[in-house]
């Protein structure tokens, strides 16, 4: 515990190199253990090169960039790409297409996933941090909220460790970016649905996630132009640790609404397979009884029996830019003479609609 806690202050950048760490009296009152316990952790962090003792002043913490194991590292290009998942949805695509680009350019690639949970994303940053990553690629945790990791970012500027983010950012840090314009997608979602006759639209939103907000705003942004009325009983919001009680939330809204429901948009394309099973339960037909509308235009839009209309994600393509962006932040981080260099800007793709046969024109009312 003392151990980690200590490890933790120096790669999120509270303990600088130098610094002169908590006494052993104040570490044993901080967490109630014996002064032979603090003594076997300070001396475990000192035989691994985090700290040094300097005798009859105290303890201190050691410039890693000078040991022997960060000269060895540094002979290997390495980049670090951490998403908030793997192996599922369109996750592989975009890291299949950032590492065509990284590979060619001769980087070993190291995958790290935080299930978009903040502790996760702490420890693997405290990982990238040790072990001095070339570059960091990054898919935010919860990016709608405060994000108690920030002083790692910050840490890793103050290390020179370059990083990008994708899908999302946090705003705060102002960094380079990638992402979709997830409120123009939001607004072509609702428009479609509204210039085929639908007006009692449910719109579904995953909002500790900024997608999910802008999502949102595109929505009430249709609505507002076209002049339909905006029902806030219509507008379903949920985050990473509810997902699962969307159904339930679905189910409520469709036994209590007192207008029939024509059209509902989804989050994204998960979302709407899910949808899909409990309308099929119902006996309910789409598009002929609900439309619905997707996000992402992942492989999901065209493996059920219904073809989904969805707004297209980048997928590869967007793994790709970020490739080609953290290498040339990474040329800049390490060029002497950074004047002639072109500087370096966010970039932002623009959504497009998907059609499919799930969504259908209504009758005017």
């Amino acid at each position: 515990m003392v151990k980690r806690w200590i490890k933790s202050k120096i790669l999120d950048g509270t303990f600088q190199p130098y610094q002169k760490i908590n006494s052993e009296s104040e570490l044993m009152k901080q967490f109630n253990v014996s002064r032979h316990t603090v003594r076997l952790a300070l001396g475990e962090l000192v035989s691994e090169g985090w700290l040094y003792k300097e005798q009859g002043s105290g303890t201190y913490v050691s410039e890693r960039s000078t040991n022997e194991e960060n000269t060895i590292k540094s002979a290997v290009k390495s980049i670090a790409i951490i998403t908030t998942y793997i192996s599922d949805y369109i996750f592989p695509s975009i890291i299949r297409g950032a590492e065509r680009v990284l590979t060619q350019e001769g980087y070993q690639i190291s995958l790290f996933s935080t299930n978009n949970d903040h502790e996760n994303e702490k420890r693997i940053l405290e990982t990238v941090i040790a072990h001095r990553y070339d570059g960091v690629i990054v898919e935010p945790t919860k990016s709608a909220i405060a994000n108690p990791n920030i002083n790692y970012y910050l840490n890793l500027e103050a290390l020179k460790i370059p990083y990008i983010m994708i899908n999302a950012f946090y705003d705060e840090l102002e960094p380079i970016s990638v992402t979709v314009n997830d409120m123009e997608g939001g607004y072509l979602q609702a428009e479609h649905l509204i210039k085929q006759g639908h007006k009692n639209i449910l719109g579904f939103f995953k909002t500790d996630d900024i997608q999910g907000s802008k999502r949102m705003k595109g929505y009430l942004k249709a609505h507002r132009e076209y002049g339909i009325p905006i029902n806030p009983q219509n507008i379903v919001t949920y985050n990473t640790a509810e997902k699962n009680t969307v159904i339930d939330l679905l189910n409520e809204k469709l036994d209590n609404s007192p207008e029939k429901i024509t059209g509902i948009i989804c989050y994204n394309d998960q979302l709407a397979m899910k949808i899909l099973d409990v309308l099929r339960q119902r006996n309910l037909s789409v598009p002929e009884d609900i439309s619905i509308v997707g996000f992402d235009d992942s492989f999901l839009a065209e493996i059920s029996e219904v073809k989904l209309t969805s707004i297209k994600h980048p997928k590869s393509e967007l793994g790709e830019v970020a490739a080609n962006l953290i290498i040339e932040l990474i040329r800049h981080t390490n060029s002497q003479n950074t004047k002639d260099m072109k500087r370096l800007e966010s970039y932002v793709f623009e959504p497009g609609l998907v059609l499919r046969n799930s969504t259908i024109a209504v009758e005017d009312n």
